[in-house]
């Protein structure tokens, strides 16, 4: 006999609990081993229950949803299905390997349809995300973005069978490799198949600077500039990064920065 599928609620309000323990109740595949009201709690009952489903809450007491992911490890991290009203988190739910996102309110076949996905999975123990999941997490994020304009709020980037949403906004400077654009946020860099050029076209320049045929730079994140000769300079950005300008670039640098000719 197939052994049930071992599911971990949770979510900081009660009725929400209870409307999940119900809806699982008629699923005889689904057996609920626990419940929890916040993160803390969560990444407890994990890490000692080991859930083979996770239903968990977006915005609840510190850590959130997100937060518990990063704190549980990689080889106890059970299939999860976010639960949210919130339609901004879809995105997120999508970059942290969940299987599916809930949002409330949701009616029992819209359920159904989620516990499918876990059930698939188990079937087959594949690791990619399905089609359809896909199509409306992409159309979503659409959605999401604000009024058409003419410059990107969000670069895409391939990670493995997932695609990263890039915000422009924490992007610290972008550089060409090879067929690539590696994108530099922080500690992370993350590759889009993009050239340069079409990338510079897609960023605000009141936001982006290119300082050399392969880099480009986000303005507020350079700290100091060092002259060098001749024609060159030295961007040292916040983190401590620095970066040599192209003499070509010295002219749009120069007006972008406000620097003196």
């Amino acid at each position: 006999m197939t052994q049930p599928i071992r599911v971990l609620i949770v979510d900081d309000e009660p009725l929400a609990r209870a409307r999940l323990k119900e809806l699982l109740s008629e699923e005889p595949d689904m057996a609920v081993i626990g419940e929890c009201r916040d993160g803390n709690e969560a990444i407890d009952a994990i890490g000692r229950q080991r859930p083979d489903l996770v239903l968990l809450d977006v915005q609840m007491p510190e850590p959130d949803g997100f937060g518990v992911l990063r704190a549980v490890s990689r080889e106890h991290q059970p299939a999860v299905i976010f639960v949210t009203a919130h339609r901004d988190f879809a995105v997120q739910a999508f970059e942290a390997n969940a299987l599916d996102y809930l949002l409330k309110p949701f009616d029992q076949e819209r359920f159904r349809r989620s516990l499918s996905r876990v059930r698939e999975r188990r079937r087959t123990g594949a690791t990619e995300l399905d089609a359809e999941l896909v199509e409306r997490l992409e159309s979503l994020s659409s959605r999401l973005s604000p009024a058409p304009e003419r410059y990107a709020t969000r670069l895409v980037a391939k990670v493995g069978w997932r695609m990263r949403f890039l915000r422009v906004e924490d992007i610290d400077y972008l550089e060409a490799e090879g067929n690539y654009v590696c994108v530099h946020q922080g500690k992370q860099s993350f590759l889009t198949r993009e050239t340069m050029n079409a990338v510079e076209e897609k960023l605000d320049p009141r936001d982006f600077v290119r300082i050399h045929r392969s880099l480009i730079v986000r303005l507020d994140r350079v700290e100091e500039v060092e002259p060098l000769a001749p024609g060159e300079m030295v961007l040292t950005l916040r983190d401590g990064t620095k970066l040599t300008s192209g003499r070509s670039y010295r002219a749009r640098l120069q007006r972008a920065l406000d620097l003196p000719s």
